[in-house]
């Protein structure tokens, strides 16, 4: 299967994020939506961007974007499942928009490429530290164009050193499981999923537990973590990207004995 040029996407994702995001970083206005969340007019700037672009550089491809109405992001699915070769890009024009808006400097891009229902290119880039992280399907997950080799990533013995974990969106038993036991040495939680994955798939932190990320979130990123040869599974016990507008759960980790540990002590069934 032949893909769109990445180096172009590159190109176009890392000047669109200097010039729509970086200009207003930490002084940007923000309304809520109507679940909550925080949205800037960066976001809908970037979308906007990022959505015409886009479709003048491959237009066989249609667009979902987080800044979408749910009819239009379903019109979008719907197609897919119609038609197995029609292929469309998921974007997340800012992921982490509260941090930018509160001028915490942890956010960035998200873009994946889907067809047939799978996930075939995935970057995400961090304009704060020029951090390019990209995957093409069976061909490895890079940082800023070098390999991010698993042997590189230090193991970890006994308790892991930093655990990612979103304590708010998990359920209340598990939540009060984690805060009594504390099975891990120290705890974060960033505020970017996006990124989060990254950060895993760079070993930069050890074990990753969330409770409910969108398409948007974990489309690009689980891709990137996966092609690193790290391990991923849902609270469900399926696995994270279906391909469907639904929210998932999230367990991974790169050390296969340590994310059966964790499998087994939330009781995955």
């Amino acid at each position: 299967m032949s893909f769109p040029d990445l180096e172009k996407l590159k190109s176009l994702v890392k000047v669109a994020a200097k010039e729509e995001l970086l200009k207003d970083f930490g002084f940007s206005e923000f309304t809520y939506k109507d679940d909550g969340s925080v949205v800037t007019p960066a976001d809908l700037a970037m979308q906007n961007r990022l959505e015409s672009e886009l479709k003048q550089h491959w237009p066989m491809y249609d667009v979902l974007g987080e800044e979408m109405t749910d009819e239009a992001q379903s019109v979008v699915i719907d197609k897919a499942a119609v038609d197995k070769t029609r292929g469309y890009w998921c974007i997340d024009p800012l992921d982490g928009t509260s941090n930018y808006a509160a001028g915490l400097p942890f956010f960035a891009v998200s873009i994946a490429l889907i067809i047939d229902n799978r996930q075939q290119l995935g970057l995400i880039y961090d304009p704060v530290r020029d951090e390019m992280f990209t995957a093409i399907k069976g061909q490895g997950a890079y940082l800023n164009g070098q390999l991010l080799d698993r042997s590189q990533v230090k193991p970890v013995k006994n308790k892991p050193i930093i655990a990612e974990i979103d304590l708010k969106r998990l359920p209340e038993k598990l939540t009060v499981k984690l805060v009594t036991e504390r099975i891990f040495a120290s705890q974060r939680n960033l505020g970017s999923a996006a990124l989060d994955w990254c950060w895993l798939a760079a070993g930069r932190f050890d074990i990753y537990l969330h409770g409910g990320q969108k398409l948007w979130d974990y489309a690009a990123g689980s891709l990137i973590f996966s092609e690193t040869g790290g391990h991923s599974v849902s609270l469900d016990n399926n696995t994270v990207f279906r391909g469907r507008l639904e929210v998932r759960s999230v367990l991974a980790c790169n050390d296969e004995k340590l994310f059966n540990y964790w499998y087994q002590w939330i009781g995955i069934k």
